[in-house]
């Protein structure tokens, strides 16, 4: 009865070390040490199968791996000064039963953080399985979605307010050893002025075309483009550190319209997809796109017909030039993205002025149009910027 009232006095003494975690959590630590002490022998599978269940216990609980740690040193040492029967004896028994003392503190502890890790890995893979299944629902749409919406709020996301979707994607997709990483500090990078409300940030597809999906609350203006800058940077520096990237190759996001219920997610996601292609289509530089700048272009494309003869009535002749239409197009499209500026044009497309007036007049022979004129001019860029958004004349049009 005495040994067993000083290890509930070590014990709890122990557990005010800790911080005044509870000292129940040493169960048979202390008989275990003092058994091996006895005996001169090394702790028990049993005894340290203990010590892991315990961890994976105190993790589930949200104890402190710190303070689990701090309450099996602190016991170890005040069962040594404070047991008659670990510290007694003669200066080569004392010394044996230090070193069985340190031993046994040693394997315990390290078998308390191996339980305590699995349960948080553990723990880890069941929240980001939640967090896959609350996206995947919410880019489902339909009653799925509206299903999701208190799953999410769970998660931090909460969707009763003005929501935006921001999609990332690389030419060869998020592929190399740290892929996995990326979503995790995205959201590190969200937490702060605007981190209330924890993102969805998870990776979608196979690997040979992986995209990043980021679903964040967007209260005004300001939060969004803290959510623009700080994704911009993490993965800048995610491509910087991937040895196999092919050069030249980078990455493109777009950024969708705020929209308030979980229903209107999918379609966040589909403006944001969809203002991808477009930016890749025009070969727009930004790194994350404004899916808004863009609508007008949905627009133009609406109307398949219309855009298709405004392409024949206008560009065909291009198609005369010698070299084809490609070359001229390009020119176009650069002249008109320039503001009509020859000088920044020629910039764009590493040529001369010289070459840049050459073919825009070679343009207006052909087509019969000035494409400074400003009477011509509206008509002009529009069939150009359909003509790159439809890929013509690589792909021939319809009908």
């Amino acid at each position: 009865m005495g040994v067993d009232r000083d290890l509930e006095r070590v014990s709890r003494a122990a557990a005010r070390d800790a911080g005044g975690i509870d000292h129940l959590l040493l169960g048979g630590f202390l008989p275990a040490v003092i058994a091996a002490t006895a005996t001169g022998r090394r702790l028990r599978r049993t005894e340290l199968d203990e010590c892991v269940a315990t961890g994976r216990r105190a993790a589930g609980q949200g104890i402190a791996l710190r303070a689990l740690v701090d309450l099996y040193l602190s016991a170890a040492w005040r069962l040594w000064r404070d047991v008659p029967d670990v510290g007694s004896g003669d200066a080569d028994q004392l010394r044996a039963a230090a070193l069985s003392v340190l031993r046994a503190a040693d394997d315990g502890v390290a078998a308390l953080v191996e339980g305590y890790q699995l349960a948080i890995a553990d723990l880890n893979r069941l929240h980001e399985s939640a967090k896959r299944e609350v996206l995947d629902s919410l880019l489902t749409g339909g009653q799925q979605a509206v299903e999701a919406a208190g799953p999410a709020a769970d998660l931090g996301l909460v969707l009763s307010g003005p929501v935006s979707v921001l999609v990332a994607r690389m030419a060869e997709g998020f592929v190399h050893a740290s892929r996995d990483a990326l979503p995790a500090r995205v959201e590190r990078a969200l937490q702060g002025r605007y981190g209330d409300a924890q993102p969805l940030v998870q990776l979608r597809g196979d690997e040979s075309g992986t995209e990043l999906v980021c679903v964040f609350a967007a209260p005004d203006p300001e939060a969004v483009e803290h959510v623009r800058t700080a994704v911009a940077a993490e993965v800048d520096a995610y491509v910087a550190g991937n040895p196999t990237r092919p050069a030249g190759k980078g990455w493109q996001g777009a950024v969708s319209s705020p929209r308030t219920g979980a229903a209107a997610v999918r379609a966040s996601y589909e403006e944001a997809d969809y203002a991808l292609d477009i930016a890749d289509r025009l070969r727009l530089d930004d790194p994350v796109v404004d899916a808004a700048d863009l609508a007008v272009y949905r627009v133009l494309l609406r109307d398949r017909p219309a855009v298709h003869d405004l392409i024949n009535s206008t560009l065909t002749p291009l198609l005369n030039a010698r070299g084809g239409a490609v070359q001229l197009l390009d020119t176009l499209h650069a002249y008109y993205a320039s503001g009509c500026v020859a000088t920044e044009t020629a910039a764009r497309l590493h040529l001369s002025v010289r070459a840049v007036t050459y073919r825009l007049a070679r343009v207006e022979q052909l087509i019969g149009r000035d494409p400074a004129d400003p009477a011509h001019r509206f008509a002009l860029q529009a069939a150009v910027t359909a003509a790159k958004l439809l890929d013509w004349p690589g792909t021939p049009l319809e009908g």
